[in-house]
């Protein structure tokens, strides 16, 4: 697997409701089975989830399915193995405390 590190664009979408609603995009480069992708909860005044839902965007814009995400948050640090076989968008919608 290839450790991408923190390659997506956070947008806090819910920030003031004792959870946050956190979207993160990651870039049309990354793989799905094939890379891990981090996200420094601790930017955004977290240092856990509760859940994850990973997108996959099948055709550019247009076919987005729902994917099994494997995560471990170390530090504060979440980790997601990114589900899938294709090279495309993903999207993360994160729920952090």
């Amino acid at each position: 697997m290839a450790a991408l590190g923190e390659v997506g664009t956070v947008t806090e979408v819910a920030p003031n409701l004792g959870v946050k609603l956190l979207q993160v995009v990651f870039p049309a480069t990354t793989i799905g089975g094939t890379d891990t992708v981090q996200v420094d909860l601790k930017d955004y005044g977290c240092t856990n989830i509760h859940g994850i839902h990973l997108f996959d965007e099948t055709t550019t814009g247009s076919v987005v399915v729902l994917e099994a995400a494997t995560t471990v948050v170390t530090d504060g640090v979440l980790v997601i193995d990114l589900g899938g076989t294709d090279t495309g968008v993903k999207t993360a919608i994160l729920y952090a405390y």
